[in-house]
């Protein structure tokens, strides 16, 4: 709290004695001298930006003084930064050249916001517009599409990231600027996050414990929201979405405005699906519900911005077990999960003539409810005569049994701090450096308990410096952790550590660079491998749990090269990740409660792998894209037994063709295969999985309707409708396809 108030102390006492300045410019196109309108002009360090009016001028004012860095981008043209030192009396002239290459983009996850051209930890980017247009049922389905990335499923609305390999408490999800706690232990806990709101995604491939401290030993999901609307400027946007497969649909509306100060969004969303169908079948109690809730207000003058979001994310979902009813209601039937997942966060930035401080402050409350089948019901639902009376019969017994005590309920709450002081440039030198910590309480209340009740305390404090040359860029940091567990019944445990990053980024020419970084990272035990004790029926396994277990502690080296030119991009990125300390499950050869025990052990491990992508737009077919990844990755431990939850080898071959005219804008089409391989590298109580390929259309463009955008997406997925299954579901052992032949229609009006 001394913090804190220091903090408002200072604020306080600066408001009033710093200069306001404004930036003015135009914007042309260099081979036409055009004006562009609607060009977003932005300030990545303020994060404040406008648009271009119709002769293609801005204005941009309450600006502090200091440099500041200007992106201007539009679709169509390369992107364009400059750097001006305020205050400044001329005009910005600035000239975009023609580009069918797609935006480059500011990379909020990485310290010191730069496009991602500039960055030298590579950082994959998608905006969230991009991964609906594949017809993604979720934001979980959604990030499949990201190299390097996959998701393990229960079904359709639970899933839950993988970055190269590793996932769960390996890879650390943030969301409003703040780490995301719900209970990721758990197999069966879903990622939490509803995709409406969202402006984009990004994913750091490996070790970021320089940036995040523990739990982003594997890499780190960083999911950014929507923006607040420009300057002086209002908008709202109805959007629907409608699924074949699950006859389910995803709505949201949301509005935003802003003044010269004063910025606000406000954004609710409902989704409801029944039952996803195979070829042959619909999967029993894959249907779930979620209602969500987005808002944010900003205050913005000259030197000081803050922002404050909140997010309520209710849903409801089933969790499958085995072939059973076949319906299209969208009540899950038990077992069920009921989780109110509340993110309340506040992002403050002061800015000094050549330095500036920010403050990011994060409380999440998880209230996590699972209902299960009592036993005396089970003959009534083991009866495969599943007509339309006893499905009736089922679904009331099973809103009675909800009605009553929840057999598991966790509550989460977790507290978290960021403070990070932007150090004045030095020559080539930007410097930051930060504190971060934690205090995080779970609490049971149900009749089970998975863990137990315990307090955790983290605390971290890091320097990282980026170092600029003409060709060459460097980034280098150094961190210390501390993370202490008071769990009920047990002594307290203490974890620490120090990691270190190092990296470089070349222009071997214009179009041709390298990246190579080294990083170390590091994973506390979590409290179901420290203390499990009991079955754990989402898995049917008896766990142990294992309070010896130390720091899982890794180290990385990533090679990455980028060529692009004007017709061409080729991409090629190689990973070695080592990890020291891995946690694992292994089978112990007794049988518990009628369930196989497995113990939690350590060994080392080893995860090698990585992506190639090319990207081809002939000239003169500037309209048209083909696009080709692959991914790979390995992992095994040192006794060369290999690890569980490894993705299979993929290949995803895209055709994409990108068109215009007088009525239908920003129009496309595009035809996918994707092809999975045979996965035969499995742990010991996995079993091989075949491989298969997907095919997927979709088509879209814009249309004017009432003077206003109205965007009409249509996208099929597994148009062939083949059985297969993914060897990341969860249901696999229980021989369950995943989804069939899905067909999304999908309307965003904009007002």
């Amino acid at each position: 709290m001394k913090t804190l108030y220091m903090w408002l102390l200072m604020v306080v006492a600066y408001l009033p004695i710093h200069s306001q300045n404004s930036i003015q410019g135009v914007v042309t196109d260099t081979d036409t001298n055009q004006p562009l309108a609607y060009a977003n002009i932005y300030l990545p360090k303020l994060e404040k930006g406008t648009l271009t009016d119709e002769n293609g001028e801005f204005s941009i004012s309450n600006l502090p003084n200091g440099e500041q860095k200007v992106i201007v981008s539009i679709i169509g043209y390369e992107t364009y930064e400059t750097t001006v030192s305020l205050p400044m009396n001329n005009t910005l002239e600035i000239s975009l050249y023609a580009s069918v290459i797609e935006m480059d983009e500011v990379i909020l996850s990485t310290p010191f916001h730069k496009l991602q051209k500039d960055n030298v930890m590579k950082v994959e980017q998608k905006k969230a517009s991009e991964l609906k247009a594949n017809g993604a049922l979720t934001l979980a389905d959604g990030i499949n599409a990201i190299s390097g990335v996959s998701s393990i499923s229960t079904g359709i609305g639970i899933g839950k990231p993988v970055i190269r390999g590793l996932s769960s408490n390996r890879v650390l999800v943030y969301a409003q600027g703040i780490r995301l706690e719900n209970q990721q232990f758990g197999d069966e806990h879903g990622l939490g996050i509803n995709d409406s709101g969202i402006e984009s995604v990004e994913v750091i491939k490996g070790p970021a414990s320089l940036l995040y401290g523990s739990d982003a030993l594997g890499g780190v999901l960083y999911v950014n929201p929507e923006r607040f609307a420009s300057v002086n400027s209002s908008s709202g946007d109805l959007n629907f979405n409608y699924f074949t497969n699950t006859q389910g649909y995803n709505t949201n509306a949301g509005f935003k405005t802003s003044t010269d100060t004063f910025q606000f969004i406000l954004r609710g969303s409902v989704a409801e699906h029944s039952d996803y169908k195979t070829k042959n079948y619909r999967v029993t109690n894959t249907r779930f519900r979620e209602q969500d809730l987005k808002a944010a207000l900003g205050y913005h003058i000259s030197n000081f911005s803050t922002e404050f979001r909140y997010n309520l994310n209710a849903s409801q979902l089933g969790i499958p077990e085995e072939f059973g009813i076949q319906s299209l209601s969208k009540d899950p039937l038990l077992p069920n999960q009921n989780i109110h997942n509340h993110i309340f966060s506040s992002k403050s930035k002061l800015h000094f003539d050549k330095s500036s401080l920010e403050l990011n402050l994060g409380f999440t409350y998880n209230d996590r409810k699972e209902f299960e089948e009592h036993h005396h019901d089970e003959d009534e639902h083991d009866d495969e005569d599943h007509d339309e009376e006893e499905e009736d019969h089922d679904e009331d017994e099973h809103d009675e049994e909800e009605e009553g005590e929840a057999a598991l309920h966790m509550k989460l709450q977790t507290f978290n701090y960021d403070l990070k002081y932007n150090l004045p440039k030095l020559g080539r030198f930007e410097t930051i450096v930060g504190i971060q910590g934690m205090n995080q309480t779970n609490t049971n209340y149900g009749e089970e308990e998975l863990i137990p009740n315990a307090t955790t305390n983290d605390f971290g404090v890091l320097a990282t410096s980026h170092i600029h040359f003409e060709t060459v860029d460097f980034q280098l940091g150094v961190r210390y952790d501390k993370r202490t567990i008071d769990i009920d019944g047990l002594s307290e445990k203490n974890f620490n550590s120090f990691n270190g990053a190092f990296g470089v980024k070349k222009d071997f020419s214009d179009a041709f660079t390298g990246r190579l970084n080294l990083a170390s990272g590091f994973r506390a035990p979590n409290l179901a491998e420290l203390t499990s004790d009991g079955v754990h029926h989402g898995t049917n396994r008896y766990e142990i749990g294992n309070p010896d277990l130390d720091n899982e502690q890794n180290f990385q080296v990533d090679l990455a090269f980028e060529y692009n030119s004007e017709h061409i991009e080729v991409f090629v990125n190689g990973f070695y990740n080592r990890v020291n300390n891995y946690i694992y499950l292994s089978p112990n050869g007794s049988v518990i409660d009628d369930a196989p025990a497995f113990e939690y052990l350590q060994d080392d491990a080893k995860l090698y792998g990585g992506e190639v992508g090319i990207h081809f737009h002939p000239h003169p077919l500037d309209w048209l894209h083909i696009e080709n990844t692959f991914e790979t990755v390995t992992g095994k431990q040192d006794n060369n037994d290999y690890l569980p939850l490894i993705p299979a080898n993929n290949l995803t071959n895209t055709v994409r063709v990108e068109f215009e005219n007088k009525w239908l804008k920003k129009a496309y089409s595009f035809i996918r295969l994707s092809s999975t391989f045979d996965q035969n590298n499995v742990s010991g109580f996995e079993t091989s999985t075949k491989g298969y390929s997907l095919l997927s259309i979709g088509v879209g463009g814009e249309l004017e309707m009432f003077n206003n955008p109205l965007f009409v997406r249509v996208s099929g997925n597994n148009l062939t409708d083949k059985n297969y299954i993914n060897h990341l579901s969860r249901l696999k052992p229980d021989g369950l396809y995943n989804i069939g032949r899905n067909i999304n229609f999908s309307l965003t009006y904009k007002m």
